[in-house]
């Protein structure tokens, strides 16, 4: 009897993370209603790498971990793409967060060079060149369209919008509008005799080309202004939210801010702002999707169609980076540069926030400018609590303080 040779499998078998035993329903609405909660609870029950099943995501490996988190953010994007449905289904298919692969390497090297130009009139003026009419317009539409959407993204997107006075026809309504808005604004820039010379985000944009010399269409373009706006208006005002909330709550901490404000310093702001990240985390997962049959991540082998969540929350408490996790210190970061693999609010990798720069830059000038020009009360009022925005996690009250001009 001959023997057929059979060629040894490459692929190792599936070997999955513990999962929570909890309904499928309950994860769900524990993960929409109270994420942040839920997976610390989770972690200390099941470790620092665990699954969930989750009705619109299917299922997750969530990774505490900043080890893995450092694979994961290291693994090329032809093993690992971004999670399915993402914020795409709100922004648009040609949004940065659509793509995977090539198409997403090219659309953040077409994007790079904008980032450096971009409060809410500024980032309108310097993103769309807006001005008069096409300015107002765009500040009516905006906020209440980023404030709905961020509540929404948590929820899966129905076959049809149920009519303008459901969530998703308000969605659509104010999207179509928007698009108005963004037509009339690219004839305009195009018709400008001194198109070559602007300098706003939306004129760079239109003269930019792929390496095969063509250029992003309408549609693309006006997704990505979008994901712009909602991606670096939304997240950055709610970090400036808890950085208000916490220096008025740290008399220390504000007192020293000031002193340097006044004398043209900036250590102790930077590190005021890495800690706020830390502290107070506004966007608390990065989310993978494993494309190849199989991947390993660490002594865990995850299949194909699997997603992976690296838990941004949970790292930031992690006390073997941040001992005393709980504590607001800035200090941490005097003289210090916060580890890369444990300090994430912007994500990690191929995908991490293309505007995360400028978002700091951001804050660091509206926070020396109200130092400058405001004096800021402490308060002994109990800390603001965690306020849920579907994406963002913001300060409960928005980060009220009581201020008086110097």
């Amino acid at each position: 009897m001959s023997e057929v040779a059979t060629a040894p499998s490459t692929a190792p078998a599936v070997r999955l993370p513990p999962a929570t035993r909890l309904p499928k329903l309950f994860q769900a609405i524990g993960f929409a209603t109270s994420r942040r909660r839920m997976i610390n609870l989770l972690a200390r029950r099941h470790g620092d790498v665990f699954m969930l099943n989750l009705p619109m995501y299917g299922r997750i490996v969530v990774v505490c971990d900043p080890q893995l988190a450092k694979q994961i953010f290291t693994t090329s994007p032809e093993e690992l793409g971004n999670i399915q449905p993402n914020l795409s289904r709100l922004l648009g298919s040609g949004s940065v967060f659509a793509l995977d692969r090539d198409a997403h390497r090219q659309r953040r090297r077409l994007l790079a060079p904008s980032m450096t130009r971009i409060t809410l009139n500024a980032i309108l003026r310097a993103v769309f060149g807006a001005e008069g009419a096409e300015l107002d317009e765009l500040r009516r539409l905006i906020p209440p369209w980023v404030t709905l959407a961020s509540r929404m993204a948590t929820v899966p997107k129905p076959e049809r919008n149920y009519g303008r006075y459901s969530p998703w026809g308000r969605l659509d309504e104010w999207r179509r509008q928007y698009d108005v808005v963004i037509d009339r604004l690219i004839d305009a820039e195009r018709a400008d005799p001194n198109f070559a010379d602007r300098t706003d985000v939306l004129a760079l944009m239109l003269r930019s080309t792929y390496d095969d010399g063509s250029v992003m269409s309408r549609k693309d373009i006006g997704d990505e202004l979008l994901t712009l706006l909602t991606a670096g208006h939304e997240t950055t005002a709610s970090t400036l939210g808890w950085v208000f909330e916490r220096i008025t709550r740290h008399p220390g901490v504000l007192a020293g801010l000031v002193e340097e404000a006044d004398n043209g310093g900036q250590e102790l702001r930077q590190a005021t702002i890495l800690e706020v990240q830390r502290n107070r985390t506004v966007i608390d997962f990065a989310p993978r999707r494993v494309f190849p049959p199989t991947f390993q991540l660490g002594k865990w082998v995850i299949p194909q169609g699997y997603s992976l969540i690296v838990s941004i929350a949970q790292i930031h408490n992690n006390p073997e980076f941040f001992p005393d996790p709980e504590r607001f210190e800035p200090q941490r970061y005097i003289d210090k540069k916060p580890s890369a693999f444990a300090w994430i609010p912007f994500g990690g990798g191929t995908r991490r926030c293309v505007g995360a720069a400028f978002a700091n830059m951001e804050m660091d000038v509206v926070l020396r400018t109200v130092l400058r020009h405001f004096t800021i009360a402490p308060t002994t009022a109990p800390e603001e609590r965690w306020h849920a925005r579907g994406v963002a996690f913001t300060p409960k009250d928005g980060g009220r303080i009581v201020v008086h001009r110097r």
